[in-house]
């Protein structure tokens, strides 16, 4: 039987200038190896000893990534590897196989929805209303699926948030606060429902999965394990459970550590 791997990305397995978190001298910092260009820049990075051990992954397990990045984003994403066969995108909206939308998985998805949660219009409209242009910098919908607002962090009040949270607690909406972006996502919209269509494909006894936010716990408690670095949402309220493993690094060196334990587990299953 093969062993799934499903990872989240951003801040997981890779990363931005700003998310590195080089606290080490410069002479010991790691060598980078860019996996993302956006409008002709460097946007992502792996260390190169990641990436090594993400290809050889490849031949030890069925490595999902597992991302709440729209299509087109992910879709600029180089990994180092074979080209996964299945992805996960706008955090369980999307299954592509071989880079290719399924589309009867999206139609059940977005059907689920429809009958368990207010409309994206109801919420769209609500974050219009009530978030404070001095703070938000952009109102952004995702594949008609979600919401999310890229906001200045350092001027943006920790009370609206959680207000945001308890409003949309009542209708069927989570939050999450990543780094400069507030996502507000339907509770049935999961990556840990679509991570399990791919087991079931695959035949997959075995599901080891990473993340570092609150979208990603779902994802974790489904897998038979999992890790979580030592930054992001999950990190912050000290969050874990029997089968996860919170691992102490923090930046780019974490998302090093997290495909070790995964190449670790895939040739040593618990």
């Amino acid at each position: 039987m093969p062993v799934l791997v499903a990872s989240d990305l951003d801040r997981t397995l890779i990363y931005s200038s700003a998310a590195l978190a080089l606290t080490m001298p410069d002479a010991r910092a790691p060598r980078l190896l860019c996996v993302e260009v956006h409008e002709s820049k460097p946007l992502s990075y792996m260390t190169e000893t990641a990436a090594q051990l993400l290809t050889d992954l490849a031949d030890t397990a069925v490595f999902v990534p597992t991302t709440t990045r729209t299509r087109k984003q992910y879709l600029r994403i180089n990994l180092p590897g074979p080209a996964p066969t299945y992805a996960i995108c706008a955090n369980g909206g999307h299954l592509l196989v071989d880079g290719v939308t399924d589309a009867d998985w999206h139609a059940a998805v977005t059907a689920r929805l429809a009958d368990e949660c207010a409309p994206l219009a109801e919420v769209q409209e609500h974050l219009l209303r009530t978030a404070d242009p001095v703070w938000v910098r952009k109102h952004r919908v995702a594949e008609d699926l979600f919401a999310y607002l890229v906001v200045e962090r350092e001027l943006l009040h920790e009370e609206w948030v959680k207000e945001l949270a308890a409003w949309a607690e009542t209708r069927g909406w989570t939050v999450s606060l990543q780094g400069r972006k507030i996502y507000a996502v339907p509770k049935p919209l999961t990556k840990s429902a679509a991570v399990r269509e791919v087991a079931r494909r695959t035949g997959a006894d075995l599901t080891l999965a990473a993340g570092d936010s609150l979208l990603d716990a779902d994802l974790l408690l489904a897998a038979d394990r999992g890790w979580r670095p030592g930054h992001g949402e999950l990190a912050d309220v000290a969050w874990t459970a029997p089968q996860i493993s919170a691992l102490p690094e923090r930046g780019v060196l974490a998302g090093e550590r997290i495909v070790r334990e995964f190449l670790r587990a895939t040739r040593k299953p618990a």
